[in-house]
């Protein structure tokens, strides 16, 4: 079930928003909120629902030893097994046919077997409620929070609808004080910031994101018939797509947040107008970049040794977190190109810091753009032919629906560039953008009626 689709927008919701105001404890709202995020979760798989309880179970089991037992053997015990569990999991769905493919594609140079590929679905979502249900056990045994015994609250905690298949990765902390309230929220002091989130996001995934996509799709299809002018737009295209599809995506579960008094912490912050890459990653994706921070490259050292280990903790935080996209080697090639730009970012940040503000910001989104080339390749021959297509001039046949797709860039990145992000509002609309909005509303209604609700990107990540 999508976000915007009409079973969710006219079934799914009405109904979950009404019952939930229709009960008045904590434990039943929990408890509410938990069945229907599993039933959200039924709608693409209903089997994987065993997973996820699995996992929820296994950690929650966790936070109740953390609150038992003081000493070390055992409280390091409860820290291991889940986290080792949750990540042989994911390994195992996300990334086994990665490493026999890769097998298969060295057999010729290496004796060894060539195993066949395993009938794998990918569970969706894994990748975000797995790292949920890690931060609460890293949490709880660092002492920064105290674990709950309420198994419905921790199980409402994991599969909350908002945010179970693309994120934001939601630490426990960060909505513990509304869980801890939820049968005192304030239904009318949320409503009208939650719709506001809600329809910002629909508008900017399905009359943004959607109508780029209808058109570079088709045109990286077949990327060496691009001219370099072609390549170029579409990247661009793609570039402003992959943003306003996942922002559009978090804005709207921070919206669902708030309309059943959750709120759930900002994911985007404008990262088109990073000034260096560093600051890009203080933008982007927000919850996954202090995510790997906090639990990766902090542990590994963080910059608290010899410049050259700071190094490799950056290079490798940033390919572990390429791979954590997708069991893909232009994933890791991606990872690793961020993790160069940010060690070499920290060595030359000095002389770098001194261009101006304009510049440093077009030099950014430039880089930027050029790592997506290898994040939308499909494997290094689409992103060699695009980068060649890009910097080197090329004629090629013209992109259909180039029109299209040059206002939509413009307008993307007007948005993008200049206009303030959704947390900058203050959500309190006057009559005449509030007309605005709701014919944008209206033709976002439409364009779903007519083609049907699209997957949002992060999906299969």
């Amino acid at each position: 079930m999508l976000f915007n689709s009409l079973p969710f927008l006219y079934g799914f919701l009405p109904v979950t928003y009404a019952v939930f105001w229709r009960l008045r404890s904590r434990t039943s709202r929990y408890a509410w909120l938990a069945v229907t995020g599993y039933v959200f979760y039924s709608f693409w798989n209903y089997k994987f629902c065993a997973l996820m309880a699995f996992s929820t179970l296994v950690s929650y089991l966790a936070g109740l030893g953390f609150l038992r037992w003081d000493d070390r053997r055992r409280r390091r015990l409860c820290l291991v097994v889940p986290i080792t569990l949750d990540l042989a999991l994911l390994a195992f769905f996300k990334y086994t046919n990665f490493l026999l493919d890769s097998v298969r594609a060295a057999a010729p140079w290496l004796p060894l077997p060539v195993p066949a590929p395993l009938d794998i679905v990918l569970p969706v979502g894994i990748s975000f409620y797995t790292f949920h249900t890690i931060t609460y056990v890293v949490d709880a045994y660092r002492g920064v929070i105290r674990p709950t015994r309420n198994l419905f609250e921790f199980a409402c905690y994991v599969s909350l609808f908002a945010q179970l298949v693309a994120g934001p990765i939601v630490r426990f902390r960060q909505i513990e004080s509304d869980l801890d309230a939820i049968d005192r929220a304030d239904r009318s002091s949320h409503l009208d910031r939650g719709w506001s989130f809600f329809a910002i996001g629909l508008v900017k995934k399905v009359l943004i994101a959607d109508t780029i996509a209808a058109v570079i799709d088709p045109a990286l299809a077949h990327p060496a018939e691009l001219s370099t002018a072609g390549a170029w737009l579409c990247m661009l295209g793609y570039t402003f797509q992959l943003y306003f599809d996942f922002s559009g995506y978090s804005d709207m579960a921070v919206g669902l947040g708030h309309l059943f008094g959750l709120r759930l912490p900002q994911n985007f912050d404008s990262p088109y107008k990073a000034v260096d890459i560093a600051d890009f990653w203080r933008r982007w994706h927000i919850s996954l970049s202090t995510f790997l921070r906090d639990y990766l490259y902090v542990p590994l050292g963080g910059n608290r040794r010899r410049p050259l280990i700071t190094y490799r903790n950056l290079f490798v935080t940033m390919l572990l977190g390429g791979l954590w996209h997708g069991a893909s080697w232009t994933f890791v090639a991606w990872g690793a190109y961020h993790g160069l730009l940010l060690a070499a970012y920290r060595a030359a940040a000095p002389v770098w810091d001194r261009q101006p503000a304009w510049l440093r910001r077009a030099e950014t989104f430039v880089l930027v753009v050029i790592g997506w080339v290898l994040f939308r390749s499909t494997d290094f021959g689409m992103a060699a032919t695009l980068l060649a297509r890009m910097f080197a001039p090329h004629g090629g046949t013209a992109v259909a629906g180039a029109e299209v797709l040059t206002v939509m860039v413009a307008v993307a990145g007007a948005v993008a560039l200049l206009a303030p992000n959704t947390f900058e509002l203050r959500h309190r609309w006057s009559p005449l953008p509030a007309l605005a909005m709701a014919g944008l509303l209206v033709l976002s209604m439409l364009k779903i009626y007519g083609s049907g609700g699209t997957p949002f990107l992060y999906f299969q990540f």
